[in-house]
């Protein structure tokens, strides 16, 4: 992905007498990249201008009335001030220009060439400016997880030329079968227009674990390394031996929990067994 250079500048000329800042505002008509032109004749119109406007670049007076360019830059805060250009007519300001991190100085009468270099320099660096926060967005997107995919709803089963679009809330539990897993339906399947199907048993090619990363596991838990079980089909748990449990569903079919799967179960439910 490319990231987009500046293509319009809003760029405020701040100086207190107005042939100064018409000339540079002619100047800067002939750029094409810019497309606004503030203008403000003292340095406390200077900071409202920037607070409200937010321009990309300044052209900065040093010497005004009530509030000179380094106190523009002072009441505006270095972290808020935009990229500034320091305008002046007396070249040891270019000293104070640099020390307040100006990007450049323009010493009255400047020629057009001058002034080509330095709105090319400002270029440049708005252009790195913009690169900079493209990178953080990119890094912030990177960043950010991903959300999690939703719990699959339905299983798309193909056999026989048939596909048969099955309910998760259909099946009772699932068994490993290799490369498949047996859906096990439950009754309320049977009351669907497929009812001849309710009980039935129907392959579905997954893994056991990769089917169980997409099943809500609100709903599903596993309680063996090769059983998945619906927890609203469960009707009651007989203890066996050694800590494992036989589970009984509505249908009738039993199956085990292993120990190894115990606690699972038991955080699902939030009390001992």
């Amino acid at each position: 992905m490319t990231p987009p250079r500046i293509e319009r500048i809003c760029v405020l000329v701040v100086d207190d007498e107005a042939p100064a800042r018409q000339r540079l505002m002619d100047l800067l008509r002939a750029e094409p990249r810019v497309e606004t032109i503030l203008e403000a004749k003292d340095g406390l119109s200077a900071v409202a201008t920037i607070e409200e406007r937010n321009p990309d670049l300044v052209f900065l007076d040093v010497q005004m009335p009530e509030l000179d360019g380094l106190g523009v830059m002072e009441a505006v805060g270095p972290q808020a001030m935009p990229l500034t250009v320091f305008v002046t007519a007396y070249d040891q300001h270019a000293v104070q220009a640099f020390e307040a991190n100006a990007l450049d100085y323009l010493l009255k009468p400047f020629s057009d060439e001058r002034f080509g270099a330095t709105l090319a320099r400002a270029r440049d660096r708005l252009d790195e400016q913009n690169l900079h926060r493209f990178g953080q967005r990119l890094i912030q997107m990177m960043s950010v997880e991903p959300q999690a995919a939703r719990p699959l709803e339905r299983l798309v089963v193909k056999s026989g030329g048939v596909t048969r679009f099955v309910r998760v809330v259909d099946i009772d539990w699932i068994e490993a079968a290799g490369v498949y897993v047996t859906l096990h339906m439950n009754h309320a399947f049977g009351n669907t227009r497929t009812a001849q199907t309710a009980g039935m048993e129907i392959l579905y090619r997954s893994s056991l674990t990769e089917l169980a990363e997409r099943l809500d596991p609100a709903r599903f838990i596993r309680v063996h390394r090769s059983t998945l079980v619906n927890i609203e089909s469960i009707v009651h748990l007989e203890p066996i031996s050694h800590g494992e449990f036989e589970v009984v569903l509505k249908c009738g079919a039993r199956t085990r929990i292993s120990r190894s799967y115990r606690p699972q179960l038991e955080q699902w439910l939030g009390q001992s067994l």
